[in-house]
C-alpha cells in the first residue's frame, strides 16, 4: 500500500499488517478518533472475539483541531492533542478487538476539500486490500460538514473501484444528526443491544473528549436506548439499543448523492402531510 505522509497502521495485537486488513470482513471508515465507536458498534460487536470475522477502522483526521476548553486538556496544543486523540483511538481499538485501525491524519480542511485526491486515493487503497463485505461510514443527511465530506469520499472511492472490491452493503450511519426522521420501511435497524459494557467501555476511552465537555459516551448510549424503545408505537421492545443507518449502496453505481439523500426527505414529508390530514378529517 501505498502511504500519504502520516500514516499509521495499527495491528492492536500484533502481527502483519497486510494480513490484517486482508482479514477484515467489516470496516468502518469515520472523521475522527471516536466516530466509528459512536456509529458503527454493531460492526465491533458483531464481530468481537470471533475468528471468521474481524472488524477494523480507518480514520481520515488527525484530531489537531479537537474543542477543549479549561480542565485537563484546556491548554494542549494542537500537536499535543493529535498525539493524545491518536492514543485514544488505538485504546478503543484494543478495547474492541480491532484487526487493524488506520490513521490517514489528514487535516479536517484537506478531507473537506474535494480537490484533495489523495483522500479518495488512500481509501481505495485500503479498500482494495481489505475487500470488506461491510462498510459503515457517515450519512450524507449528517450535519458535521467533516462528516459529510467523509461520507462523499467514501462513496468516490468505492464508486472508482472495480466490483470485485466492491462491499456488499455500504451503512450510512449516524452521529451528528439522527436518522430517527427517516420512515421505518427504510431506515436500516441494527441492533447493538449486546455487551453493555464493552460499548460503555469503547466509548469512555476518551477521556480528551468527556473531560473536555462533551459527554459523547453518555449520548451516544442514550441515542441507543431511544432509538429501540421510539421504533415502534404499539409494540413491545425487540431490543434494548439502536443504531438507525440508511442504505448507501445504491449509490455505487453513480446518481445524485443530494438527490438521493432528498429523497428520504421528500418522503418524510410526505408521510407526515398524509397522517395530518388523516386525522384532519
Amino acid at each position: 500500500m501505498n502511504r500519504n505522509y502520516g500514516m499509521q497502521i495499527y495491528v492492536p495485537f500484533g502481527g502483519d499488517e497486510k494480513q490484517a486488513l486482508a482479514s477484515t470482513t467489516h470496516l468502518a471508515v469515520g472523521a475522527h478518533q471516536d466516530d466509528v465507536e459512536i456509529m458503527a458498534q454493531h460492526g465491533i460487536l458483531t464481530c468481537f472475539g470471533r475468528k471468521d470475522i474481524n472488524f477494523s477502522a480507518v480514520i481520515l483526521t488527525d484530531g489537531a483541531g479537537s474543542p477543549r476548553t479549561g480542565g485537563f486538556y484546556g491548554a494542549f496544543t494542537n500537536e499535543e492533542m493529535r498525539e493524545v486523540r491518536i492514543t485514544e483511538q488505538k485504546k478503543a481499538a484494543a478495547v474492541g478487538d480491532y484487526a487493524a485501525l488506520v490513521l490517514l491524519n489528514y487535516t479536517s480542511e484537506a478531507v473537506k476539500d474535494p480537490k484533495e485526491r489523495g483522500v479518495v486515493e488512500d481509501i481505495k487503497n485500503i479498500l482494495m486490500e481489505a475487500k470488506p463485505q461491510v462498510v459503515y461510514t457517515h450519512n450524507p443527511a449528517d450535519k458535521h460538514d467533516t462528516h459529510i465530506a467523509t461520507s462523499l469520499r467514501v462513496l468516490t472511492a468505492l464508486r472508482e473501484l472495480a466490483s470485485e472490491y466492491r462491499p456488499d452493503i455500504v451503512y450510512g450511519c449516524e452521529v451528528w444528526r439522527g436518522l430517527d426522521w427517516v420512515n421505518d420501511d427504510e431506515k436500516i435497524v441494527l441492533d447493538v443491544s449486546d455487551r453493555p459494557a464493552l460499548k460503555a467501555a469503547l466509548l469512555g476511552v476518551y477521556d480528551s473528549q468527556i473531560e473536555g465537555g462533551k459527554r459523547y459516551d453518555l449520548a451516544a448510549l442514550g441515542r441507543y436506548g431511544a432509538n429501540a424503545t421510539f421504533y415502534a408505537s404499539h409494540d413491545t421492545d425487540k431490543m434494548t439499543a439502536a443504531i438507525y443507518a440508511v442504505d448507501l449502496t445504491p449509490l455505487l453505481d453513480g446518481g445524485d448523492i443530494a438527490g438521493y439523500m432528498d429523497g428520504y426527505i421528500q418522503r418524510f414529508a410526505q408521510d407526515v402531510a398524509k397522517r395530518i390530514k388523516h386525522f384532519q378529517g
